[in-house]
């Protein structure tokens, strides 16, 4: 039992902390400034038939001159054609160049060799961008000396304990994430919601060094970019800034989603990354073992519900902290994710050390 405490104990400092960083990042409120920084959107997609229009309606409303963006959707050999209707901006759609072991990564290299602007934006095909989302995100570079912002994703759930779970493990990430940055070691971010510039990509000579790694094209060259321009790369945390994409529809495909997430930690760059992937594992599987060790009468009621009742608290704070941020809305089934959360997560992070995953339709391997 000493042990299992002091893996929590560390656990629960590791999450007081990244609260503390997450306040440390200051809510941004962009200006009346006049529009100045062109974007090139990137989408890299497969079989987003159903998808598509919807993102690309919510582009259309966009509160950002047509003339200063533009989008480029990569067509990664999807089993189903998609055509672009008739755009007031300016779209165009190409079939992806792969080279390596990442489709996505060879998307946005594709897609690099055609954008017209400095600023590049990656998004997901199942995602609703906010109307002023672009305008923020040229504010913030209008007045920060930055090459590279990351910004917030959440999801759009129904009543379900699925899209709920989901939506708070989300959170976690998201909590994590912006706590990270406010302590000066960001690690993580979300493709979803990813700028940078071209020149900036050029200079870290892209995703050289990770492309045999089929996932990461976030976070491996966010890691590549604070190793060599720390000062370059910030976190947006802005309301006007919340990307908001679908959850998976079944749990199969959740874990299949959540073990790809999982793959890359062991290829971080990040050495914080790494011990907190590594913290957080041990903090899930001793709460697998006291839960054994309790059904098997090794350990009494106390020693479980201690153990229970300090990580659900410091939990609580990191999620209501960042919920608050994303939405605003109830956590719903929380306590019940909060006790779930242990073995799912413990089983994801297993089999992504042993197992292959499945990817829009594909299998991969770690």
């Amino acid at each position: 039992m000493t042990i299992l405490y002091a893996i929590i104990f560390l656990y629960c400092l590791v999450i007081a902390s990244l609260s503390y960083g997450f306040t440390k990042i200051k809510k941004y409120q962009s200006s009346e400034l006049p529009p100045k920084t062109p974007f090139t959107i990137v989408v890299p997609f497969r079989n987003e038939v159903e998808n598509l229009p919807i993102l690309l309606k919510s582009i259309s409303a966009l509160n950002y001159p047509i003339e200063f963006f533009e989008v480029i959707l990569v067509d990664d050999d999807s089993e189903e054609s998609f055509c672009i209707l008739s755009q007031k901006f300016n779209i165009q759609i190409m079939k992806n160049i792969r080279v390596s072991n990442s489709p996505k990564k060879d998307a946005i290299t594709t897609a690099m060799q055609h954008a017209t602007n400095e600023w590049i934006i990656t998004t997901d095909a199942d995602c609703i961008v906010p109307k002023n989302w672009l305008q923020t995100l040229d504010n913030y570079i209008q007045l920060h000396d930055v090459s590279m912002i990351a910004g917030a994703v959440t999801y759009e759930c129904d009543k379900s304990f699925l899209h709920h779970f989901q939506q708070l493990d989300l959170t976690s990430l998201q909590g994590a994430t912006i706590g990270s940055f406010g302590l000066n070691n960001g690690f993580m971010c979300n493709g979803a919601n990813f700028a940078y510039t071209k020149s900036l990509f050029q200079k870290l000579n892209g995703f050289d060094g990770n492309n045999k790694i089929a996932s990461g094209d976030d976070v491996f060259l966010l890691q590549k970019a604070i190793a060599s321009f720390p000062k370059q790369v910030h976190y947006l945390k802005s309301e006007t800034n919340i990307i908001i994409t679908k959850p998976t529809s079944d749990w199969r495909s959740l874990f299949h989603q959540r073990i790809r997430w999982a793959a890359k930690t062991g290829s971080y760059q990040s050495m914080f990354g790494k011990s907190l992937g590594i913290i957080v594992f041990f903090a899930n599987l001793s709460l697998v073992i006291t839960w054994i060790s309790f059904l098997t009468l090794q350990i009494n009621y106390t020693n479980l519900l201690s153990i229970l009742i300090l990580k659900f608290i410091l939990d609580s704070v990191l999620l209501y902290q960042t919920n608050s941020f994303l939405t605003n809305k109830q956590m719903r089934y929380f306590i019940l994710s909060n006790l779930w959360y242990p073995f799912f997560s413990t089983s994801v992070a297993i089999y992504s050390l042993l197992g292959s995953y499945e990817w829009k339709g594909r299998q991969f391997s770690k």
